[in-house]
């Protein structure tokens, strides 16, 4: 997982700025650390045969320990409240959720810097609760906002980021956008991986990077954007960063034969095409709305 690393925490220190591990500033799976970053800097993306979109910071927030959007359903109205999507192992209501583990509706002040496309902070948005998160199958967490999507848009202008609702295509341009960073990453969807194991959690049909993705802790969260529909089909969550196998950090392939494959230096994220058939009217997560497939809390 990527929060942010001590380590470069303090590199960032003493140039100025704050970072933190692949997965958390405390400890956690995955490769996208949290670090702020006072500059705007990109990693250009492969040339693609269709002209792609423009990709920019506008709806993306840094959280104070990832980075995350402010993101709609295509059903979504202007005014249900917003959500913002982030990495289950960014929330800070409580510990990173277990293996099998889901958090609904958790009471929540969080607050989370809107950026527009300059990567600039134009306003402070906050949670009313954390509406869901999970690191079970997947790697996600949704806020649900005190403002709706049109109280955004009219105060910041800044209009929310749309799910796409089909899986995600190999060999489509992305760019992952950090809000934590402000720094954006271009490549590839090299493949899929069937299941993606990092310590107790594992993830699956998990998205896997070209090279080109060098994504580090803070990055966790980030929004993953086709560059030919500018539409959000996953959300950044982790790398493997040592080779080692099936470790903390260290996240490993397993196939539908159970043989593993460890890809040193190669990141990954998680799709979410799923979650807008879990969202029901007023921004309510519905785990049982027709389609849903979410993984559900555990009966007691």
């Amino acid at each position: 997982m990527r929060k942010p690393y001590l380590g470069a925490l303090l590199a960032l220190t003493l140039l100025g700025a704050g970072a933190a591990p692949a997965i958390a500033a405390t400890s956690q799976p995955g490769a996208n650390r949290t670090g702020a970053s006072q500059s705007v800097t990109s990693q250009s993306a492969p040339a693609a045969k269709h002209k792609p979109q423009p990709v920019d910071f506008a709806g993306t927030v840094a959280l104070s320990n990832c980075s995350g959007s402010v993101i709609r359903m295509p059903q979504s109205r202007p005014g249900d409240p917003a959500l913002i999507l982030s990495n289950g192992h960014c929330i800070t209501e409580q510990d990173m959720p277990g293996a099998g583990e889901v958090v609904l509706n958790l009471p929540s002040k969080r607050t989370f810097d809107l950026l527009n496309g300059k990567a600039e902070k134009v306003g402070t948005l906050t949670a009313s609760k954390l509406a869901y998160a999970t690191m079970t199958d997947t790697d996600i967490s949704l806020y649900r906002l005190t403002e709706s999507y049109a109280q955004i848009q009219k105060k910041y202008g800044i209009k929310a980021l749309e799910l796409n609702t089909e899986h995600p295509r190999e060999g489509r341009a992305i760019t992952v956008v950090s809000g934590y960073w402000k720094k954006t990453y271009g490549c590839n969807i090299d493949g899929f991986a069937y299941r993606l194991k990092e310590g107790d959690w594992t993830w699956k049909d998990s998205v896997r990077y070209t090279a080109a993705c060098q994504t580090i802790g803070g990055t966790s969260g980030s929004p993953v954007i086709d560059n030919r529909t500018g539409k959000v089909v996953a959300v950044n969550n982790t790398g493997n960063e040592s080779g080692e196998r099936c470790t903390f950090d260290n996240p490993c392939e397993v196939d539908r034969h159970g043989r593993v494959t460890v890809r040193q230096g190669i990141n990954y994220a998680q799709q979410t095409y799923g979650i807008a058939r879990c969202i029901a009217r007023n921004s309510q997560v519905d785990l049982d709305r027709h389609g849903c497939r979410l993984p559900e809390p555990k009966r007691k």
